[in-house]
């Protein structure tokens, strides 16, 4: 079989492996073993808050990217790294968490788990040029969109999102002891997979270490600068209490300190400044989409990173021919 085709022949056999690295790449790893710790820490987590449907959204986004990439035949490359899984499985997670559980939201969040494998595709060639990916922005992009379709949907309707607001009141974090910011440092990890439980911070911990023990120094360095600033500056006590802080940053870290950079003390420094900078990066896009009660989801992560990467990289602008 040519290595230009992922089909489903082929997504028959390596399906398990496949849909595990499309979990795993979510925080940038290639390794079945740490896609399929996320998987049970997301399991464990939303069965402990009482939100099982989360989990389940997170395996039918997962399958369903998936399968579409291999449908519709996208670049080999991507579906035998799992890259075609790691948009749809935060669908899953996010639909689920925002949205009514009915049978209309089941099928909004299938679309949209679809959509992703299309818009990461198209946005990955747009992006080409300046050599960066276009990281978890299809999924950001999508459920925007759904999410604010809600509001005009009562098939699905955004039981569970912020009523939208213009002028809200900032109430910090008071009086807490030493073993509560450890919580919020975990969870700060664990809420990349909008799951707010320090367990899963912890599982998503090792399992980043079975893959690169740089990747998991990153992800705990990256929560807890996010915690400190968040607590320095004050910011909302909810959101310090559930490490909403926290896991944009992550990425930002792992992005930029154990991925796309080679580990040197001056690109240590510039991912710890780029980790910095996705924090009030994150607080920015709060207010911004306060008024519309809108999460901000990874975004801040991809304007982050972008950023970071950007001024290091000369684009490949295509060069005219004479004919």
């Amino acid at each position: 079989m040519s290595d230009t085709v992922f089909s489903f022949r082929r997504l028959a056999r390596t399906g398990p492996w496949t849909l595990s690295r499309g979990a795993a790449q979510v925080m940038f790893q290639d390794n079945v073993w740490t896609g399929l710790l996320f998987v049970i820490g997301i399991f464990v987590g939303a069965y402990a808050e009482g939100m099982p449907v989360v989990a389940w959204g997170a395996l039918v986004g997962l399958v369903v990217s998936t399968l579409v990439g291999a449908l519709f035949r996208f670049p080999a490359a991507d579906g035998k790294d799992g890259l075609w899984g790691f948009n749809g499985i935060l669908v899953g997670c996010a639909l689920p968490t925002f949205l009514a559980d009915t049978v209309w939201m089941w099928l909004a969040l299938i679309i949209c788990a679809a959509l992703t494998t299309w818009v990461r595709t198209g946005m990955n060639n747009l992006l080409a040029p300046w050599r960066v990916s276009s990281f978890t922005f299809p999924f950001v992009f999508c459920t925007w969109c759904f999410l604010l379709a809600g509001r005009e949907f009562m098939g699905m309707a955004p039981a569970h999102m912020s009523a939208p607001e213009i002028d809200y009141t900032i109430a910090p974090v008071v009086c807490h002891n030493a073993l509560d910011f450890v919580e919020y440092w975990l969870k700060g990890i664990a809420q990349v997979f909008l799951i707010d439980s320090w367990i899963t911070g912890l599982i998503f911990l090792i399992a980043l270490a079975v893959a690169s023990w740089r990747a998991a120094f990153w992800a705990a360095l990256s929560s807890l600068i996010a915690l400190a600033m968040a607590l320095l500056w004050e910011a909302q006590g909810s959101s310090v209490i559930g490490g909403l802080y926290g896991f944009s940053a992550v990425l930002t870290g792992i992005a930029l300190g154990a991925t796309f950079w080679r580990p040197t003390f001056r690109n240590g420094l510039m991912a710890a400044f780029g980790v910095v900078a996705t924090v009030f990066i994150q607080a920015a896009m709060n207010a911004l989409l306060a008024p519309v009660g809108l999460a901000s989801l990874t975004a801040p992560f991809c304007i982050a990173t972008w950023l970071f990467m950007l001024p290091r990289l000369a684009p490949q602008l295509p060069t005219s021919s004479s004919k």
